[in-house]
């Protein structure tokens, strides 16, 4: 066989390759449905508990000595954890079998990633600047009141959809953590 064969076959087989979906159903599932559990907190008082009880960090230079975070890197580390499942999400072929799946996801990411640019940096401000208790409590209930039921809808919505999934695919899921009703 010439080098111009070998060379249009090995092409061929490599644009062949490249168009075939070769995302297995965990990964999907993981990306579009496992990585919300980082989210849910915006639906019950998770979140409100995790800003008042922040987690710690080791101070710089030092390998032993923590220093607690401010809630403002609580806040940003979240947008970065949601910003990251964004590109994974954008990266991962739609089919026939996981457009809904998908598209639910990326919405939901999308609603909860304004909330925290938003409502969310503004309440860890509050919370850094030493705000009254009760300024941050109604702070922190407006945004659930406002943001809840449409969260609500769309993690329902992805969770009814992942459990489908999974139970078509058999993947061992162990439902039933969180605030939704859908679990």
């Amino acid at each position: 066989m010439s080098v111009k064969k070998v060379f249009m076959l090995a092409l061929l087989t490599c644009q062949i390759l490249t168009s075939c979906n070769l995302t297995n159903p965990e990964k999907y599932f993981d990306v579009t449905v496992l990585n919300c559990n980082m989210i849910t907190g915006i639906s019950g008082d998770g979140l409100m508990q995790e800003l008042e009880s922040p987690s710690v960090k080791l101070k710089e230079g030092s390998k032993s000595d923590f220093a607690p975070m401010t809630r403002k890197e609580t806040i940003d580390l979240k947008i970065l954890y949601i910003e990251d499942n964004l590109k994974k999400l954008s990266k991962l072929t739609e089919t026939a079998e996981t457009k809904e799946m998908i598209q639910t996801s990326t919405s939901l990411h999308e609603y909860v990633l304004a909330i925290y640019k938003n409502e969310y940096r503004e309440l860890a401000k509050m919370y850094d600047e030493g705000a009254p208790h009760e300024q941050i409590q109604v702070k922190g209930q407006a945004i659930h009141d406002k943001y809840n039921t449409r969260f609500e809808e769309l993690f329902n919505k992805l969770t009814m959809l992942g459990k489908s999934y999974a139970e078509k695919h058999n993947i061992s899921v162990k439902w039933g953590f969180g605030s939704s009703p859908a679990n």
